[in-house]
């Protein structure tokens, strides 16, 4: 920052006022948005009917590259990890069990992290929505091997998860 000029150092000041005061959370799925619903929400050819479930906005952008989604979002905003004091009432769970019971959903798909946190946090959505909205069907995203990858390179976990989500060719 010492090296750059003057203008550079100013626009780069700017630009991030700029964001912060323009840019915040849609009031229906927590994602980034310049109005008070996301682009994404604001989009009647998307399936209101299927939400995938994501802990953080940057987790949309994967998402939407892949062109093989067309529901809407819920951003949870974290995952739960009670030893870093993140609980259920920390996160848009709330907001979640809300939308799925009464939006005429069909399909909540939870697309948390393979992490420790995001394997609790997933869980834990499916108790809760087959409590709240028991017509509303849970799936989790498929995980196992990545493409290109070898066997010899795969941990125990990843591979065991890769034999049980196996499909018939």
């Amino acid at each position: 920052m010492l090296r750059v000029s003057d203008e550079e150092a100013l626009a780069l000041a700017e630009a991030i006022r700029e964001v912060k005061a323009t840019v915040g959370h849609c009031e229906v799925c927590f994602n980034l948005a310049t109005e008070a619903t996301c682009r994404i929400c604001q989009d009647q050819r998307r399936e209101a009917g299927v939400i995938c479930v994501v802990e953080e906005p940057s987790d949309v952008i994967p998402i939407e590259r892949t062109n093989e989604f067309g529901g809407r979002y819920h951003v949870l905003g974290g995952a739960l990890s009670p030893i870093d004091g993140v609980d259920p009432e920390d996160l848009h769970i709330g907001e979640l069990l809300g939308r799925a019971s009464s939006d005429g959903v069909r399909e909540v798909i939870v697309a948390t992290n393979a992490t420790t946190t995001g394997e609790a946090t997933a869980l834990y959505l499916a108790d809760e929505l087959r409590q709240r909205a028991p017509s509303v069907v849970v799936t989790r995203l498929a995980s196992g091997l990545p493409v290109g990858s070898d066997l010899e390179y795969a941990d125990e976990i990843t591979l065991g998860k890769a034999f049980r989500g196996r499909r018939e060719l």
